[in-house]
């Protein structure tokens, strides 16, 4: 008997020490503190070494020379990702601190991954979801660490960075992928092929009630079987039920200024730039709630834990659906004819949801001594406000059969190959009829973005040529489950598109020109024995009085017409194939 005893006591001790080695840096600082990045990663190795139902992963390089690492949790210790789809197996990712100064999403994981595999607060592992967690996206901010960059975030004491180590703001650079963060995450992503998409954040703007705010895909823009199933079921079910656990969430709130309430405010369109859009365009369902800033540190980590709970209970008990709605999306894709490049708020629909904000007001400032904008927390109040989550197309475009690459533009194919985009290389020179476009007109921002200066308001025209094409040229046929992906990065005139990004600036600029001398013959030339190019710059100086007294524009207006002007200036270099 004392032997039992002596073995019971041991046992507990050993108990006792593992769950408080277990322990979570957030738990033992009651809420002070989230993990270094050394700290982090070291918790989660612990998981990986102590539970054989973890993995842990290393995929590619990130820009701090680190690689970016995935836990994979699966109760039947099956890790083979494609295996467990083909038995019919969910798979849910998780993303944590793509912004390291909203580092909530960190330890909100720990401790889910913990109370799974400890069976603690009512969990267990899941026999039909795939869990998969990202601990840190942004390890290059992670290491950055500092407590004054977050000025309007209550807690943690301290944290990374929001951008990386070349100063991007991650959650801007999903499709131009400028940084090995993002490529590495393409082909994590694709990897995982997730159903479900969570990327954990923390907002900024406005001062409310409310400690979670969600931005979910936008089901307009989601379209297929899964925007009605995710507007209809997942999302009211999630502000159900976060509801119950004592956080009433709100959609996110757009609006930064003290009028929310009074004019409601809008979803939020996500654009392939961020997590959220990126995943669309694979027919995944995506999420990034937002806790808020104001809030302590602690409530916004336990919302963002029972917000996670909520998240998983639902794909556990929706998992067939989801995939059967995946499936049928992914399917539909390969034969849809057309598709949406922009969109724009239905100022005609709206609903009502509950918003939970603070009396707002003005005083003097302290610092300007000009009115200044302040809440008032002793003047709560709960109003119903309307809430725009209807949007609808303002561009179209139809799909070609095939697109046409030139090899020369590398950057765009290690991105379309990062993005599992089939593709054939052409085995012999080529000479095609093809569509080509003519970049007409554009709006370049004036200020520096994200590393570019964005175009927009992209004109085109369209133009059936005959293109001599290189042996190793890309040839991407518009049959499979990528189209959506392939049709907003390369049509010229989408808002997201590679054109936009900056990546084909160089046909923009003309390589070759002409000395006015030496052209005035050439030009004289051509227009006597091209009567209709005569008739065209007869007309141009009848309508522009200012082109008809200026010598240079007219050479240049002829020489744009005839055989010595470089095709290549203007001329868009991805072909269509119709």
């Amino acid at each position: 008997m004392k032997r039992f005893f002596l073995l019971l006591t041991i046992a507990l001790r050993m108990q006792a020490a593992f769950a408080q080695d277990l322990e979570t840096i957030f738990e033992r600082t009651k809420g002070a503190e989230t993990p270094t990045y050394e700290q982090g990663m070291a918790y989660f190795r612990q998981l990986d070494q102590q539970f054989p139902q973890v993995q842990m992963r290393t995929m590619g390089l990130t820009d701090a020379g680190e690689p970016l690492h995935l836990l994979v949790i699966s109760k039947d210790k099956n890790f083979d990702l494609v295996q467990q789809r083909k038995k019919g197996k969910a798979i849910f990712l998780i993303d944590n601190a793509i912004h390291p100064g909203e580092p909530d999403g960190v330890d909100a994981c720990q401790m889910l991954l913990r109370n799974l595999l400890t069976s603690k607060d009512g969990l267990q592992l899941p026999d039909n979801v795939v869990l998969c967690v990202i601990p840190f996206y942004n390890i290059d901010g992670a290491l950055n660490r500092n407590s004054t960059s977050r000025v309007n975030q209550n807690g943690p004491n301290s944290y990374g960075f929001r951008a990386n180590g070349q100063n991007y703001d991650l959650n801007r650079d999903f499709v131009k992928a400028d940084s090995r963060n993002a490529m590495a995450f393409a082909e994590l992503f694709h990897l995982v092929d997730p159903d479900v998409f969570v990327d954990t954040h923390v907002s900024n703007g406005a001062d409310y009630q409310h400690v979670m705010t969600l931005i979910a895909t936008q089901h307009s823009k989601l379209g297929g079987g899964l925007g009605p199933f995710l507007h209809t079921k997942m999302e009211p079910y999630l502000y159900e039920q976060m509801k119950t656990k004592g956080y009433p969430m709100t959609p996110y709130v757009t609006n930064f200024g003290p009028n929310v309430t009074k004019e409601g405010f809008s979803g939020f369109i996500d654009y392939p730039r961020y997590s959220t859009g990126f995943a669309a365009m694979f027919q995944t369902l995506g999420f990034m709630p937002e806790t808020h800033m104001l809030k302590s540190y602690e409530q916004r980590v336990k919302s963002t834990y029972a917000l996670l709970k909520i998240y998983l209970e639902f794909t556990v008990t929706n998992a067939q659906e989801i995939m059967r709605l995946r499936k049928a999306d992914r399917e539909a894709v390969r034969t849809q004819q057309e598709f949406p490049l922009a969109w724009k708020k239905d100022e005609s629909r709206s609903r009502p949801i509950e918003f939970l904000g603070y009396e707002h007001g003005y005083k003097p400032s302290d610092v300007s001594g000009q009115p200044r904008l302040y809440y008032d927390r002793s003047k709560p109040f709960q109003m119903s406000v309307p809430y725009y989550d209807y949007f609808v197309p303002t561009l179209t475009v139809k799909k070609p059969k095939a697109y046409l690459i030139p090899q020369a533009w590398w950057p765009v194919i290690e991105r379309l190959k990062a993005n599992h985009v089939v593709m054939k290389r052409l085995d012999q020179d080529t000479t095609l009829s093809v569509e080509a476009y003519r970049i007409e007109s554009y709006q370049t921002s004036p200020r520096p973005y994200e590393g570019h200066y964005p175009h927009s308001d992209v004109k085109v025209s369209t133009h059936t040529q005959t293109i001599h094409f290189r042996k190793g040229d890309y040839y991407v046929e518009c049959n499979q489950d990528k189209n959506r992906y392939l049709v907003e990065t390369l049509e010229p005139t989408s808002p997201e598109g590679f054109f936009a990004w900056n990546f084909f600036d160089s046909i923009l600029q003309q390589k070759e020109g002409f000395s006015d001398y030496v052209f005035e013959d050439l030009a004289a030339e051509f227009l006597r024995s091209h009567p209709e190019a005569r008739q065209k710059l007869e007309e141009k100086r009848a309508q522009d009085p200012a082109f008809a007294k200026n010598g240079r524009a007219q050479l240049d207006f002829v020489h744009k017409l005839s055989p010595y002007y470089e095709p290549e200036h203007m001329r868009y270099p991805v072909f269509r194939i119709l």
